[in-house]
């Protein structure tokens, strides 16, 4: 099965379109712009810098608070290795955050940005994102490489929980 993946030496970058910079502008803020076939803002306004990825509750940890939250967790932890411009991350992102209310309890769930901690993916021979890797008692037992389908995901959970 084929997987998408990004690797973290890449310079190439996604950019969001409008409405998804600007999702609360109402219809009459924006107009067609007929040489770009997008739309465009009639007022000229700063928007807000944005990562691709989208807003959830989870954690996001450095590589201070890597021993706390994943290696001394008593409960299984669930990382995912990404960065801010990489789309299959997003992608996996939003999977996990579906899985992660079935586990709420049983499993922690983290995050980790490799531009912005190296050492850590380093550390954890991650080559390229996004990477779904599961602590339990502070030892890696499982990974998930890629875009993978929702079931790779749940069958890794329950292999590392059953264990």
């Amino acid at each position: 099965m084929a997987t998408a993946s990004c690797t973290h030496s890449l310079t190439t970058r996604s950019y969001p379109s409008i409405h998804q910079l600007a999702p609360s502008m109402s219809h009459e803020h924006l107009k067609i712009s007929n040489d770009l076939s997008s739309w465009v803002a009639k007022k000229r306004s700063r928007l807000p810098v944005l990562s691709m990825r989208q807003e959830s509750a989870v954690l996001e940890v450095t590589s201070k608070s890597w021993n706390p939250s994943i290696l001394k967790s008593e409960t299984p932890v669930l990382v995912e290795f990404y960065t801010n411009w990489c789309e299959p991350c997003n992608m996996v992102h939003q999977l996990i955050d579906e899985i992660a209310t079935d586990y709420a309890g049983r499993l922690e769930r983290v995050a980790i940005n490799v531009e912005e901690e190296p050492r850590v993916a380093e550390e954890y021979d991650i080559k390229a994102v996004p990477i779904v890797v599961l602590f339990k008692n502070g030892e890696k037992q499982e990974s998930v490489v890629g875009t993978m389908p929702k079931d790779f995901f749940v069958a890794a959970i329950e292999r590392v929980l059953a264990s």
